[in-house]
């Protein structure tokens, strides 16, 4: 479980068909093999580590449904360890575990913050609400304006200081992973072959 405050900008020193070496500080501070650490918003697991960096395991499937594919040796990433159960929880609930890929469609600058816009999959932008909770690589942000498969969100200064997307630009791939209450909710509601949450239900659990 991650909260999509990112605490740190990585960098990729290796890649080869399986792993990726990744340098870093903040998160080698307390770390350990077998530890969960999001990378761009992808929960990936220590298999080693020194005191440059770490390195993690990569699937077929997690090299194919997200952008770490892209990343190449220099490549900035966002980082951060799974949440304690007695620290803080500034951001929402995040899995790392990633719906879609996603596109910055457009940047529009408003004095100091900005506007960005992106393209949506299916899969991520079904779970989308206003004013709900997305992570758009790793990173925890309030949706605006979802429609069909686009949405918005309000980008204030530190964040493009503190995570990649300050290098980011229009036609740029991003990991997106939707609310995981919301979507457990649209499972449960919507769920084939279980009828879903129908007044049969309702009167049966006694709501009505």
């Amino acid at each position: 479980m991650f909260t999509g405050i990112i605490e740190e900008i990585g960098a990729v020193s290796r890649r080869s068909s399986t792993e990726l070496t990744l340098l870093a500080k903040t998160v080698l501070e307390d770390i350990h093999n077998g530890d969960s650490i999001a990378v761009n918003g992808v929960c990936l697991t220590v298999s080693s580590f020194n005191k440059e960096g770490f390195v993690v395991q990569v699937s077929p499937e997690t090299w194919s449904r997200t952008t770490l594919g892209q990343l190449k040796p220099g490549h900035a990433v966002n980082l951060e360890r799974a949440m304690r159960a007695d620290g803080r929880f500034g951001g929402h609930f995040v899995l790392g575990h990633v719906d879609g890929v996603g596109r910055i469609t457009s940047i529009t600058e408003q004095g100091t913050f900005s506007l960005w816009h992106f393209d949506a999959p299916d899969e991520a932008a079904k779970y989308l609400v206003p004013k709900g909770s997305v992570t758009i690589d790793g990173i925890s942000l309030t949706v605006i304006a979802p429609e069909r498969n686009a949405f918005s969100v309000a980008i204030i200064p530190t964040t493009l200081r503190a995570t990649t997307l300050g290098a980011k630009r229009p036609n740029d791939h991003v990991n997106l992973e939707a609310d995981v209450i919301g979507k457990h909710i649209r499972h449960y509601i919507t769920r084939d072959g279980a009828g879903g949450v129908t007044t049969d239900f309702l009167a049966q659990h006694g709501f009505v």
